[in-house]
């Protein structure tokens, strides 16, 4: 029974090593795609007030609609948009097919993230609840080990996005998608330029950085005084 509580203990230790990484991604982009300052960045960085003709009241307008409608129960993105005395829907048909698909990863992205949280607080409690230095100790020893494999996550994927970012931005479409909805013609394309994304992207890993130095030093911290 005791071999058997050893072996699941350290089914669960590598699960939340691993879960760590996991836990980081996920949060940052969801922290990115409700980050009402990174479109009223991207959208000023990039003119989009100028290529899209559209007022900076309505694109900070549509800032506002794209986070409500990803944490809604709302089908489409169904926008009205009032410019020069006339209303009309910025966005056609298939754009809206598109939002729809990409709103439906951002809720895998909310899932993943619970259940990888759900696993790292469950064993933050499990190590605590002990109450004994060996576990504080292992549990600290884990969050270096988690950090470390996340800083080596975060090499790749900034490395990947510095190299070519457009291939593998494209690529990333043809992967995950299964329609070509996702360069419909319209508003969408000059809201969100390939700029825009990569930005968005690097804002992203930036907050992943932190928070994982953030955690990997809190280790590392509680490693030193232990030995002292």
């Amino acid at each position: 029974m005791v071999k058997i509580l050893k072996v699941l203990g350290n089914i669960f230790r590598w699960i939340f090593i691993i879960g760590l990484p996991v836990l980081l991604l996920t949060v940052s982009l969801a922290w990115g795609f409700n980050s009402r300052w990174i479109f009223d960045y991207g959208f000023k960085k990039y003119n989009v007030g100028i290529t899209t003709g559209l007022s900076n009241q309505n694109l900070h307008k549509i800032a506002g609609s794209w986070i409500n409608y990803i944490n809604s129960g709302q089908e489409y993105w169904d926008i009205v948009i009032e410019q020069d005395g006339r209303s009309f829907t910025l966005f056609t048909m298939d754009e809206q097919m598109h939002f729809k698909d990409v709103k439906t990863l951002v809720w895998l992205d909310y899932k993943v993230l619970l259940v990888t949280l759900l696993v790292c607080l469950g064993y933050l409690f499990y190590c605590l609840r002990v109450k004994t230095r060996e576990f504080n100790r292992r549990l600290a020893r884990d969050a270096v080990i988690g950090s470390g494999i996340t800083i080596l996550l975060i090499f790749l994927m900034g490395a990947a996005s510095f190299l070519d970012f457009d291939n593998l931005f494209l690529s990333l479409h043809y992967l995950v998608f299964t329609n070509n909805f996702w360069y419909a013609e319209g508003y969408m394309l000059n809201l969100f330029p390939g700029g825009f994304w990569y930005d968005a992207a690097f804002i992203c890993i930036g907050l992943m950085t932190f928070l994982t130095l953030l955690i990997g030093a809190a280790g590392l911290l509680y490693l030193k005084s232990a030995r002292k």
